[in-house]
């Protein structure tokens, strides 16, 4: 009878430091200001962490990301391939008052350095540059577009249900949405491209440039993203904000061999952005 009894408690004893070891090791789901968020295992694709992920919102410049990925899409890319900055670019800029690479008309600059400009700075001019270069059409208008329909192409080929792009920067037209699930699932997509992963895990770069005489200048982009300075393993991916976006970002960090990748969507302010994706990717290497 003795016997038994210490078993019993033994047992008792096991499965209730089982328990309670449990209950230590549990992680709780981080409490964050931002009404829509996305976080998943970027090998797995396993979800970690969502809130309001399906529910449409505008983008911001985090619409870049599918500008970039539909360019490095294009059969035969030549990334060396030079374009000359238009006036139509920095008259767009001026006119939306929107971020800017600075780009310099009649300057000849890389595909790859737009490319760089387009996402560090988030540069709305090369943007438009990269639409112009990559759209077909007889005009203008046409190979803009025509590079947008591109966009939600390729949105579709994701399987994207609730994704929408009425421009090629996110200074849309009120057809310009997407959800966190979507612009993870883009931005991990994206991340597949080596050519993009060198760009978006860049602090700053100066790039050389042919001027319209021949001659050459040097510019200097810093990303808008400071994850990558204050948070460790962070690899991009693309900030984005604006009047009905607020503030937004589509986020990556490796640890390891584990790279946890999510997005934010309409946080009320930077610091509140910052604070969300940190508890996030915190949360998600947790898991």
């Amino acid at each position: 009878m003795r016997s038994a009894v210490t078993v019993s408690l033994t047992a008792s004893a096991v499965l209730a430091g089982g328990f309670f070891a449990g209950q230590a090791n549990a992680v709780t789901a981080p409490s964050i200001t931002a009404p829509g968020a996305f976080v998943m295992n970027n090998g797995t694709g396993t979800t970690l962490y969502g809130k309001a992920a399906d529910t449409r919102r505008s983008t911001g410049s985090t619409t870049k990301i599918m500008t970039a990925k539909v360019v490095l899409s294009q059969p035969n890319l030549n990334l060396d391939a030079k374009v000359t900055i238009q006036k139509a670019y920095s008259d767009y800029i001026v006119a939306n008052n929107a971020s800017s690479a600075r780009l310099i008309v009649g300057d000849k600059v890389t595909v790859r350095q737009l490319l760089y400009g387009l996402m560090l700075p988030s540069g709305c001019d090369a943007a438009y540059a990269l639409a112009d270069k990559f759209g077909t059409g007889t005009t203008r208008a046409a190979r803009v577009k025509s590079f947008i329909g591109k966009m939600n192409t390729e949105a579709q080929r994701l399987g994207l249900r609730n994704t929408h792009f009425d421009s090629f920067d996110g200074i849309g037209s009120g057809q310009n949405y997407s959800t966190p699930r979507d612009l993870t699932k883009i931005a991990s997509s994206a991340m597949k491209n080596s050519t993009f992963r060198a760009v978006v895990k860049t602090k700053s770069t100066s790039q050389k440039v042919t001027t319209k005489s021949g001659g050459y200048r040097y510019m200097s982009w810093t990303n808008t993203n400071k994850l990558l300075s204050t948070y460790s393993g962070a690899i991009g991916v693309k900030t984005g904000s604006g009047p009905q976006a607020k503030y937004c970002l589509v986020f990556a960090a490796t640890r390891g061999t584990k790279t946890v990748i999510g997005t934010v969507l309409a946080a009320p302010s930077e610091a509140n952005r910052a604070a969300d994706v940190k508890k996030l990717l915190d949360y998600g290497f947790a898991r």
